[in-house]
């Protein structure tokens, strides 16, 4: 009797192991093909209470596969004074999905969540670091999380990033009867929603949906994988009350939020007068006015309650000379108004899609500008910058609908668009060659807009840094260098120059009596991107640019031009390149025009946006050859 007794136990503990539902032999083979993260499962719960409470559930486990998954094993949440956490508990499990530690509470460290440049904030979060080195292993954790004052709901996205898998994952949301709220929806995803009691829950669910490996210039997965995003129409947030049903409702909103009057101190008021004294245009005294803004002011983050989208009053950033951007922009709008110019704040996403016409929400936002409308034209004001021109939006601001703070209420704007012509590189280069092929070279460039802003920062660095940085960009081997320089030769355009002396001791390739001259010296398409067969994801270049290159070769004594290659021309939806080498006395000038556009281009173009790049990449090798005269 006691044998059978030993012997069924040991089957319902065998029986208990091989069931664990974390054993990675049990993910389907088609979830771990070219996945580094797999989620097992993930469940989340929001319960809406009444307009600024509710509580949410979550739970999730994620199986690491390989190192390449590391960035997933760890939990962070953030809460402040109007949310709280607890109910905290993490586990990881082996391969097999044994487990192998139970985390206490006291191994989540608690820890503000200031970020660089944020000198003001009660964000904080909760954090764990799952630290294994053997792969694959399963981490599941879970928390509660209170609010007591809400601006937006939770969002899902259940697969976040390239090479992650996923088994299951549901979104459940309950509100009450009264309440009304928004969502907008990947396609063909399914709603279900059924009423309990005085809530209505409605539900988000997936499975089963495979990894995608990285697709090179990818605009986002949200073509091809499920979402929601929840928002509500009604909210109550630090006692401030408001209505976000439209975009108009929330331009109103946030109005009134800034609708306290602003006052300078005298000194201020003194300073703007003398300053616009003998300006001749409203513009001029924009611009006089912005310089001083950049002048007199620095950037800090400030994040407290309401004061996340709230600003500091105008005489209190005068005081201290400083401000977050909410502060900055409300500053000079404080600034013009007392020149007599009005001025709109601006919310807007920095480097976020543009906001939706037809979904109002206040999470499509991260930043503040200012708008400065004239009678023949528009002025945008970057005020956390003190480099950037007066008018002038980084490509994270540029061409996206923002949302104008008008005393009617909010109207989505369009901001500048910046042609490939405005984001250019003009660059031209003298290569002085001698007869063994040793080259002096001078190079002059000037960079506008978004490439104006890609080059600044190496304005802002010491010398020595710089010097690195150019010998590492320029990729010509041995290169000795002489001088550099930058300058932004007017504070009130986005170009900067770039001028650069150095010395090669072998610049050209030698064989037997001639020498071959590689004619596009430093701006060469050096690969291709990789292709991808049944491309899912739509794809797009940063930002469009033109780059205009001009080399002139010096040929050297006792040498000849024997060949150059034809001129290139190649156009397609994606841009144009046309490269072409013109023989003139003693000298090769060779040109080369590249212009890309800016466009969000469906998956199925990507084959012929490789072919485009394969053709300038080819046409980039184009060699000239030079031969010793008799």
């Amino acid at each position: 009797m006691k044998t059978i007794l030993f012997s069924i136990l040991i089957g319902i503990g065998a029986a208990a192991h091989a069931q664990s539902p974390y054993d990675v032999d049990k993910i389907p083979a088609e979830l771990s093909k070219n996945a580094s993260v797999v989620v097992r499962m993930e469940e989340r719960v929001f319960d809406l209470k009444n307009i600024s409470h509710a509580t949410m559930t979550y739970k999730t486990a994620v199986t690491i596969l390989n190192k390449n998954g590391e960035e997933a094993s760890s939990m962070q949440e953030y809460y402040d004074k109007f949310s709280s956490i607890y109910n905290l508990r993490a586990v990881m499990y082996d391969a097999k999905g044994n487990k192998l530690k139970d985390y206490k509470s006291s191994d989540f460290k608690d820890k503000s969540a200031t970020s660089d440049g944020t000198i003001y904030d009660d964000g904080r979060m909760k954090e764990l670091d799952f630290l294994n080195s053997n792969f694959p292993y399963t981490i599941e954790y879970s928390y509660t999380k209170d609010y007591t004052g809400l601006t937006s709901y939770p969002s899902w996205y259940p697969v976040s990033d390239f090479g992650y898998s996923l088994e299951k994952s549901s979104y459940i949301f309950r509100i009450p009867e009264g309440m009304s709220f928004k969502y907008i929806q990947s396609p063909g995803l399914k709603t279900d929603s059924v009423k309990i009691k005085d809530k209505t829950e409605y539900k988000w669910a997936c499975e089963n949906i495979k990894a995608l490996e990285y697709e090179p210039f990818a605009a986002g997965l949200k073509n091809i994988m499920p979402w929601v995003s929840l928002a509500p129409n009604d909210f109550e947030y630090d006692n401030s009350k408001g209505n976000i049903a439209s975009w108009k409702n929330v331009g109103s909103w946030l109005y009134t939020l800034n609708s306290e009057p602003q006052i300078l101190p005298p000194a201020v008021k003194a300073k703007v007068a003398s300053l616009i004294t003998d300006a001749k245009t409203p513009k001029e005294k924009i611009k006089r006015l912005y310089n001083y803004l950049q002048s007199n002011t620095r950037y800090v983050s400030v994040q407290l309650g309401i004061g996340g989208l709230k600003p500091i009053n105008a005489d209190k950033v005068a005081a201290v000379n400083y401000g977050d951007c909410k502060a900055l922009s409300n500053y000079m709008k404080t600034l013009l108004n007392e020149a007599g110019i009005a001025s709109n704040l601006v919310v807007i996403g920095y480097d976020m899609p543009s906001m939706n016409p037809t979904f109002s929400s206040l999470n499509q936002a991260n930043h503040m500008i200012l708008c400065v409308p004239l009678q023949k034209d528009t002025v945008w004001l970057e005020c956390t910058s003190q480099h950037k021109p007066a008018g002038y939006l980084a490509s994270g601001c540029s061409d996206k609908n923002v949302l104008l703070v008008t005393a009617d209420g909010g109207k989505l704007v369009r901001t500048p668009v910046y042609s490939p012509a405005d984001n250019y590189q003009k660059r031209s280069i003298k290569v002085n060659l001698d007869e063994q092929g040793a080259a002096d070279v001078t190079i002059d460039s000037r960079y506008g807009c978004a490439q104006f802003d890609d080059h600044f920062q190496m304005t802002l660095r010491e010398p020595t840094e710089q010097r690195k940085r150019l010998i590492n960009q320029l990729e010509i081997p041995n290169l000795q260098l002489n001088n550099f320089s930058y300058a932004q030769p007017d504070k009130n355009i986005p170009m900067l120059k770039e001028n650069i002396s150095l010395k090669v001791p072998q610049l050209l390739t030698k064989g037997a009596d001639k020498m071959f001259v590689t004619l596009n010296l430093l701006n060469r398409r050096e690969s291709v991107p990789a292709k991808v067969e049944g491309r899912k994801t739509y794809f797009a270049v940063p930002y469009g640019y033109q780059d205009e290159d001009e080399v002139t070769f010096i040929i050297p004594k006792g040498y000849t031009v024997e060949f150059v290659p034809k001129e290139i021309h190649i156009e397609s939806e994606f841009g144009q390149y046309t490269s072409k080498a013109v023989v003139k006395e003693n000298t090769i000038v060779y040109t080369r025009v590249q212009t890309m556009n800016s466009k969000k281009y469906s998956p199925e173009k990507y084959s012929a946006f490789v072919d485009f790049y394969k053709k300038i990449y080819q046409a980039d090798k184009s060699k000239g050859v030079l031969a010793k005269l008799p």
